[in-house]
């Protein structure tokens, strides 16, 4: 491998918080979809600042679990090696088919998590969130991060993928999380270019359409090929009306985002209306 840990971290830190930064103020500056959610300095509602209040909370719960849970998974599984690598996976090429394989694995799960309810649980807290943001990217229950990372060290074991490429990925799926759940006015001709290739706020904000077919559609992290490829596409079109987060339900406060995996999942919402489940395309 030609990049050594310490330039995979220092890489990933840039990288991450450059993305951050940018996003958060393009999005304030000029949204594409204009909420009373959004928090924008001198006109922010109290319900705005709740949720930035609460999406950061989730965000610092898990920053704090990383070094102690995360991390070691990670190191353990990567140090672990089967032996069955092939050399020419050396060096740049194997670091860019490590990434492709950790994003196949990412579509996966993500998939993974919307069809079986007991990960569901753990994922849709993530979804309830009603208006999607820079924030919205780190906005997970840290039962999901937990579960993610013991799943994610069988795929870095099966295929002797080395930390530093586990690094890179994390970097990239960050910075892609950020991009795609931002609220920042993005050039339509430059967004359907993007598109083709890697995921952007047009093809993820219809993933957190609170329509259940929608939901249950575009998982593709980095690359928007998977979903073309298997059949998970949604041909719905994202539009400033659409209704953001889980069909029938609302969001909750911070304690009970917590502890909504391990309880009775709550009621419907009245509010929202049963709409026909969109083609896929």
């Amino acid at each position: 491998m030609m990049l050594t840990l310490e330039t995979a971290l220092a890489f990933k830190s840039a990288l991450v918080l450059a993305v951050f930064v940018f996003f958060a103020v393009a999005e304030r500056w000029r949204p594409a979809v204009e909420s009373p959610l959004l928090v924008r300095l001198g006109r922010s509602t109290k319900d705005a600042w709740r949720r930035l209040t609460k999406n950061l909370g989730l965000f610092s719960l898990n920053a704090l679990l990383s070094p102690l849970i995360v991390l070691p998974i990670t190191y353990w599984a990567s140090g672990f090696s089967l032996g069955l690598r092939p050399a020419f996976l050396d060096g740049w090429w194997g670091l860019a088919v490590d990434i492709l394989i950790l994003d196949l694995w990412i579509y996966w799960w993500h998939r993974a998590n919307h069809e079986l309810p007991i990960l569901w649980r753990f994922h849709q807290v993530h979804h309830l969130d009603e208006h999607l943001d820079t924030t919205s990217a780190v906005r997970f229950h840290f039962g999901e991060v937990v579960l993610s990372a013991l799943v994610r060290a069988v795929v870095i074991i099966a295929f002797d993928i080395s930390i530093v490429a586990v690094i890179v990925f994390e970097a990239l799926v960050l910075a892609s999380a950020i991009f795609h759940h931002s609220d920042a006015k993005i050039p339509g001709r430059l967004e359907r270019s993007l598109s083709r290739v890697v995921i952007t706020p047009s093809i993820h904000w219809v993933h957190h359409h609170a329509i259940r077919a929608d939901t249950d559609s575009n998982y593709g992290t980095i690359f928007s090929f998977w979903d073309r490829l298997f059949g998970s596409k949604s041909a719905t079109e994202r539009t400033a009306s659409m209704k953001i987060g889980v069909e029938r339900m609302r969001d909750r406060g911070f304690v009970r985002l917590l502890a909504a995996p391990f309880g009775r999942q709550p009621g419907a919402d009245p509010s929202a209306k049963d709409a026909p489940k969109p083609a896929r395309r």
